[in-house]
This record gives C-alpha cells, sequence and structure tokens, in this order.
C-alpha cells in the first residue's frame, strides 16, 4: 500500500499535543495521544450554492435580504420583459404577484414585504414605479426621467434611483407617492451598483469611465471615493454606505467576472470569488456586508443560479426552532438562559404585564408584572428566578417610567425606582448587581448600578446611544452598537466597562439599532435588529467581532438570553415591520477547532 507521502509528497509532522500552527488543513500525528489531528476551519467567508429560482431570467431587479429576498421583472427566454416577481426564504423561491407593467433592466429597493420597482425597457416604462407589500403590486409615482440600466437603494418610502442610460449624472429621490430630482453625479454610473439608504448611500461600477469609479451620497451631495480595483459593469450590490459588497459583473469591454469586493467606507478590498461568472444580475439590496444573495444575470445565456456570500462566519454554530412564547410580543425584555429562560413587559399589540417562562422547550406563564401602567421598551437581566426589570415605555403622563421590579421566580417585587423615567435603553448583569445604560431621554450617555435595593450613578459612556444592546455583568458590561442620540445615526462602536469607566472595544461588522444580544464581555453573541430587519448574528470575544449563522427568522425590537455557545432569541417585529412574532430560537455552537482522525 502506498504510503502518505508517496501520494501526497509531504511527510506527516510528529507533534507530541497540538500544533502550534492553526493553518486550515494542517494534518500531524499526536505522539502523545497516539492520534493524528486535523485541523477544521474556524471561520468562513465566501458564497455558497442557494436555490435556483424557477425561471432563469436576466437583467432583472432585486431587494430585500439574504433569508427575505425578492426578484422581479427581467429578460427571461420567453419573454424580453418579463412581469414575474419570485421570493427567496434562503433555500428555495416561490412565485409572487406579478408586476402590472413588464420590463427589464430596471432596478429595485427595499424589502420582500416592501419592494419597489422603478424604471427599465422598453419605453416608456422607464418612469414606471411599482411598490410590492408581500403579494401583489401597485402603481407609484413616476419617475421624472425615462430611464434605464440604473442602480437603486434605500425603502420603499425612502428610495434613491442613481443614474441611467438616457439622465446619466443624473440622480432621483422617492418619498412614498414622487420621486424628485437630487444633485447630479461626478461621473456617470450609467449599468452600476449601489448600495445603503437615502442620506448614506454609494454607488460603483459602470458601463463607462472603465468601471472603477465610487461615489457616496450623504443626502444632498456626492463625493469622490476609493476606486474598485476591478473595474465593472452590470454587477450586483449590498449593504450600507461604510460595508458595501461589489459582485461579479462585467469588465469592459464584456468579460464575465466571479470577483468580490468589499468596501469599508473609503476604500475596496478583494474577497472570495463566486462560484458562477455572470453580469446583469439582481441581489438582496437591503441585505448587510456580511449576509447577501445574488441571483439570476447572464452566463452567457439567462440563468436561474442562486448564491449567497457570508463574511466570517462559524461553520460550527446554528439556529434551531424552539417552541414558541404564549404570544406574539414585540419591545418585550428577557433574562435567564437558554433552558430557564423568562420574558416580561412589551407589546402583544398592547402593552402587556405578562410573564413567561422558558423550560428549553416550551413557556408558561409566571406572575404578572405589577407595575402600572404596563411598559414596553423595558430593560431586563438576571435569572429566571432571580430577574430585574425597569424603565420602559409606558402610557402617560409621564411617558416613561422610573419603575424597577424583581422576579423571586414566582412573583414581582417593588425594587428602587430610577432616578428618572427612561426607555430603549439597555443592561446587563443581575438582581443585585445590575447596569443600566443609555436610552432615548438625556443624559444620553448616563450608566447606573444597582446594588439589590437602589441605583446609584457610574461613569459615562463616551458614546451617547438608544436602543442598544447589553451583555455582561456590572464589572465587566458591554454596550454594543444602537443608535447615537443626537443625531440619530446608526453607530458600529462598542463600549466596554469595568466597574467604574468605559473604553472602546472592537466595532460590529453589521451595525444596527434594536438588536438582542447574550453573554458576557468577552464571550458575547449579537444578534437580529436593523433597518431593514435582518437576522445576521456575530460573535464578540472581547475584542473584535466574526460573524456567525443567522436566525432563521430576520426580526427586531426582540428579545434575547443565555451565552454565547448556548443563546435565546424570542418575539420581536418581522421583515415586514408590521407582524409580530411568538417565534423563539435557540443558538448552539458546536464542532472543536481540530479533528481526531480514526484509523485503523
Amino acid at each position: 500500500m502506498a504510503t502518505y507521502k508517496e501520494v501526497i509528497g509531504t511527510s506527516i509532522t510528529n507533534i507530541a499535543g497540538d500544533s502550534p500552527t492553526t493553518v486550515d488543513g494542517d494534518i500531524w500525528y499526536n505522539s502523545s495521544a497516539t492520534n493524528f489531528k486535523f485541523n477544521l476551519t474556524t471561520s468562513f467567508t465566501g458564497w455558497t450554492t442557494g436555490g435556483n429560482m424557477t425561471t432563469a431570467s436576466r437583467r432583472l431587479a432585486g431587494a430585500g435580504t439574504q433569508t427575505a429576498g425578492l426578484g422581479f421583472g427581467g429578460y427571461t427566454p420567453s419573454s424580453p420583459a418579463s412581469n414575474a416577481t419570485e421570493e427567496y426564504n434562503g433555500s428555495s423561491w416561490t412565485n409572487g404577484g406579478n408586476l402590472t407593467t413588464g420590463r427589464n433592466f430596471l432596478a429595485g429597493a427595499g424589502t420582500q414585504t416592501a419592494g419597489l420597482a422603478f424604471g427599465g425597457l422598453p419605453n416608456p416604462n422607464g418612469q414606471a414605479t411599482e411598490e410590492y407589500n408581500g403579494s401583489s403590486w401597485t402603481n407609484g409615482g413616476n419617475m421624472v426621467a425615462v430611464e434605464h440600466k440604473l442602480a437603486g437603494c434605500g425603502t420603499q418610502t425612502a428610495a434613491l434611483a442613481i443614474s441611467g442610460n438616457n439622465g446619466d449624472l443624473g440622480t432621483e429621490q422617492y418619498d412614498g407617492s414622487s420621486w424628485t430630482n437630487g444633485p447630479n453625479l461626478n461621473v456617470k454610473h450609467v449599468g452600476g451598483a449601489a448600495a445603503g439608504i437615502v442620506t448614506a448611500a454609494v454607488t460603483f461600477g459602470s458601463t463607462i469611465n472603465s468601471g472603477v469609479s465610487t461615489e457616496e451620497y450623504d443626502g444632498s451631495s456626492w463625493t469622490t471615493s476609493g476606486n474598485l480595483n476591478t473595474g465593472r459593469k452590470y454587477l450586483g450590490g449590498f449593504g450600507t454606505q461604510t460595508a458595501a459588497v461589489a459582485a461579479l459583473g462585467e469588465t469592459l469591454p464584456g468579460t464575465l467576472q466571479v470577483v468580490t469586493e468589499l468596501y469599508d467606507g473609503s476604500s475596496w478590498t478583494n474577497s472570495s470569488n463566486a462560484n458562477v461568472a455572470r453580469s446583469t444580475l439582481a441581489a438582496g439590496v437591503s441585505s448587510p456586508q456580511s449576509a447577501g444573495v445574488v441571483f439570476g444575470g447572464t452566463e452567457p445565456g439567462a440563468t436561474a443560479a442562486t448564491e449567497e456570500f457570508t463574511q466570517g462566519a462559524s461553520p460550527f454554530a446554528a439556529w434551531a426552532t424552539g417552541g414558541n412564547m404564549g404570544a406574539a410580543t414585540t419591545q418585550l425584555a428577557g433574562a435567564g438562559t437558554q433552558t430557564a429562560g423568562l420574558v416580561f413587559g412589551g407589546n402583544s399589540p398592547s402593552r402587556t404585564l405578562v410573564t413567561q417562562e422558558y423550560n428549553g422547550s416550551s413557556w408558561t406563564n409566571g406572575g404578572n408584572m405589577t407595575r402600572s401602567p404596563a411598559t414596553e421598551f423595558l430593560v431586563g437581566f438576571g435569572t429566571q428566578t432571580a430577574a430585574l426589570a425597569a424603565g420602559g415605555s409606558r402610557a402617560g403622563p409621564p411617558s416613561f417610567s422610573n419603575a424597577t421590579e424583581e422576579y423571586g421566580g414566582t412573583s414581582w417585587t417593588a425594587g428602587g425606582n430610577l432616578p428618572q423615567g427612561q426607555y430603549k435603553s439597555a443592561g446587563c448583569g443581575s438582581q443585585t448587581a445590575g447596569l443600566y445604560f443609555g436610552g432615548s431621554e438625556t443624559p444620553y450617555v448616563f450608566t447606573l448600578e444597582y446594588d439589590g435595593s437602589s441605583w446609584t450613578a457610574g461613569g459615562n459612556m463616551s458614546q451617547s446611544r438608544r436602543n442598544a444592546v447589553g451583555f455582561g455583568t456590572q464589572t465587566a458590561g458591554t454596550a454594543v452598537s444602537g443608535r447615537n442620540m443626537p443625531p440619530a445615526t446608526i453607530i458600529a462602536n462598542t463600549e466596554e466597562y469595568n466597574g467604574s469607566s468605559w473604553t472602546n472595544g472592537g466595532n460590529v461588522n453589521t451595525a444596527k439599532a434594536a438588536a438582542a444580544g447574550a453573554g458576557l464581555q468577552t464571550a458575547g453573541l449579537f444578534f437580529g435588529g436593523g433597518y431593514p430587519i435582518v437576522g445576521n448574528a456575530e460573535l464578540y470575544d472581547g475584542s473584535s467581532w466574526t460573524n456567525t449563522s443567522a436566525l432563521n427568522s430576520a426580526r427586531r425590537y426582540l428579545g434575547g438570553a443565555g451565552t454565547q455557545a448556548a443563546g435565546l432569541a424570542f418575539g420581536g417585529t418581522l421583515s415586514d415591520n408590521s407582524t409580530n412574532t411568538a417565534a423563539t430560537e435557540e443558538f448552539n455552537q458546536f464542532g472543536p477547532s481540530t479533528a481526531t482522525i480514526e484509523t485503523t
């Protein structure tokens, strides 16, 4: 029989223990354990194949995210101006309601349940705008100019149309009913792509000017930024102004590409290549940089192929479906662990005092909260038998509660009041050593510490924030992302508390508000949330964030509990921004960094 060296060309290293390196694919003999070891991948960035579209299409448009995508219009084998719509659930496509006006080379924006289609061929369809509600399209206000080969981004009620074959330098903004002219670009971006929102957008690629140009929009003017490494036209784009993806396309004059580049707000870097080279494709334009999707296109004929992009994800983690809560609830609070969880307060669909306990498979009612009136947007932490609830939004006056309550496993009792009413704050810790910080009322940077009976002031955060996420302990707390106050902008910043003061930690990969979290300062979990709503999740090691498996159901204003290795997500508002959910998901990490190779 041939030896390993004869087959591979090198011998296996003999090490008394684990390998001193962590290179993926390393194999060695562990002489101490007398077995072979193989180093497994601990993170993954790249493209994976998704489910094919129902109908192959090119020159189509897209909206939504990796787990809730939308494709519409295009040029199919049976129609040069298709009116077909398809919806993606993260694994497969199903048909949706048809466009009123079939067309190709159109643009899209928004989400699967609040999508927008505009422009396209053949003329005069280049002014047509349609709005999607998750099942059917209705006509919106016409564009000012007749356009095709344009780019789009934003939401259904605040969208941006960029360049196009007629306007060239022109841009337009949509407010949910009508379009108005915006400022001109510095160079033409016909056949380019875009990402972001109306007040913070980025566009890149073009059929002219070598296709490398990138420009950023702040809501009033366009400025030139770093060029693409590979100039392209008819490419896909998604993400935000400071974290975008440029995917595939074709170089000038016309070589199909698998190239992927990542944008950080100033420059582009090459990432993992896609599997299928193509152009005139579509993307889920509302996807974050860390979890995107592209579909359709030309390779060179029309294709139905779908690919999903994942950045820095751990392959050894997954979300599984747990037992539903007793009622669909959003803007709630939680505490405890994956097998002994607690949820309380929130809106279902009016403010509620209900408490529910989770045993790892199902929820049962606990004792109702005692505060009056009921609150939403409150803070919760602790355990199932020793939890704390503080603050929240209530029917006023006053509109914001300063109440604190303590749960003993069966009933709630009053604790020491907050110094003032607050809501949309974050917190962490235990019932006798708690931390409460940020919120929607001044001072936005405050921190309070709880000792089991009363609150005292701690050190201020360096960054004001509301709708942030908190996890950890009173002496090792973490404040993650959220919305700056003022101005109301989404921030990626993380801060760490040591019991007296805050210091900056690593920025999250996807900045968002209204998310949830779990774990400790050195082992945190951050998931859901966002505007638009996303399901992506990230892991924190005390200094930096890495992406991990996304929630099965994207949502914001959800609750979180547990640890980094065994997290719990429950409730929230789904991606249509109007439906509350009772769904529970359990996060588990599994698998070692090395595997033993069985030999005989």
